[in-house]
């Protein structure tokens, strides 16, 4: 069994390894004779313990029965330091999944995020969340080590949070899990694709066949020009950038294969006959999208990833109860926007998260 370890971001960030077996997997290049471990990696970030007199008193923070699950998107790992900070200072405990053949979870040989199943991640959000909310993944009763509160303490509650890719998977994990997560946070998730329900209906035939015949070979020639990394070099928080591992975040993201769009197209197929994750929803997005060949400067206030009108659309077929916020100037991840506009977008967020503690209370 693994155990927690100190993890890469430093101070109060622990890592744990999850253990999904032997890779079988297309390799890349591997010619080692031994099998490929397939892990996940856990991490986290607990919030610093309240005082003597601030126990005794009773007080508590906002979030203190809170934990949230974290998962990032397409070409990508976790990093982001004063993310954890928003809720670990509320009292939450955060937590982040690197997912298969991601960032710390990647191994000599794999192919950098591929994967031919969506529902293929389950297997680690499962065990995530075994961990953090007990076994089988059913919600316990929390403890306290003062003995202060002993046995009257609320159940905790589980926010699953998820970036781009990381919030279509989360909120097909949702639909099938119903009545695990009590909230769910998107950041600019990849619901549908950018051209539309119309165009992914025309494509999909194609892309299943080519996915059959060759799952390996690129199914889209790549046309990111940087633009959206070069975009958060000049504006996010430079020091989150200078920490971040360019082996697993390129400037440039691993090529588009047929296996890996084809289970991308599925995830969007099911969203458009319409799913239910169960549990209010708070959507960020960029107000506007900004699409080119060549640089220009309205990239820096604008997703040039997705076409969040769409995105805004589709949000409304993943469940009952939907808030979105729109933030103006943002980048296709609101929170490495530039300071003003990430300021905006935490307080969004923390406007939210208040009125769903307080409604549920």
């Amino acid at each position: 069994m693994s155990e927690w370890r100190p993890d890469l971001l430093g101070e109060g960030f622990e890592c744990l390894d999850l253990d999904l077996g032997v890779d079988d997997a297309p390799a890349s290049d591997w010619t080692g004779d031994e099998e490929i471990p397939l892990v996940a990696t856990l991490v986290r970030s607990l919030p610093e313990p309240l005082g003597f007199w601030q126990r005794i008193r009773g007080h508590a923070r906002e979030l203190e029965a809170v934990d949230v699950l974290y998962v990032h998107g397409w070409s990508d790992y976790f990093f982001q330091r004063r993310l954890a900070e928003f809720w670990t200072v509320r009292g939450a405990r955060f937590y982040a999944l690197d997912l298969r053949r991601y960032g710390r979870s990647l191994r000599p040989g794999q192919l950098h995020g591929y994967v031919e199943h969506l529902d293929d991640y389950h297997t680690e959000i499962d065990m995530a969340v075994q961990q953090i909310v007990g076994c089988g993944g059913q919600k316990q009763e929390s403890s306290t080590a003062s003995g202060l509160r002993p046995s009257d303490d609320p159940p905790r509650r589980l926010v699953l949070f998820g970036h781009s890719t990381g919030g279509l998977v989360l909120s097909l994990w949702a639909d099938r899990n119903r009545g695990i997560a009590d909230a769910l946070v998107l950041n600019s998730p990849w619901l549908q694709l950018q051209v539309g329900d119309t165009m992914r209906k025309a494509i999909a035939p194609v892309v299943n066949l080519r996915a059959r015949l060759n799952p390996l070979a690129d199914a889209l020639p790549q046309l990111d020009m940087g633009f959206y990394k070069r975009a958060q070099a000049m504006v996010a928080d430079p020091g989150e950038q200078a920490a971040i591992n360019l082996d697993w975040r390129p400037e440039h993201p691993a090529p588009v294969r047929g296996g890996w769009l084809k289970a991308i197209l599925e995830g969007h197929a099911r969203v458009a006959a319409g799913i239910d994750v169960g549990a209010p929803v708070c959507m960020l997005l960029s107000a506007r999208s900004y699409f080119g060949i060549s640089w220009r400067d309205e990239m820096l206030r604008a997703d040039t990833v997705l076409e969040v009108e769409g995105i805004a659309r589709a949000g409304l077929r993943i469940g009952s109860s939907l808030t979105v916020e729109r933030i103006d100037g943002a980048l296709h991840d609101v929170f490495l926007s530039e300071e003003s506009v990430r300021t905006e977008a935490y307080a969004r967020l923390d406007r939210w998260t208040r009125g769903w503690m307080a409604a549920t209370s």
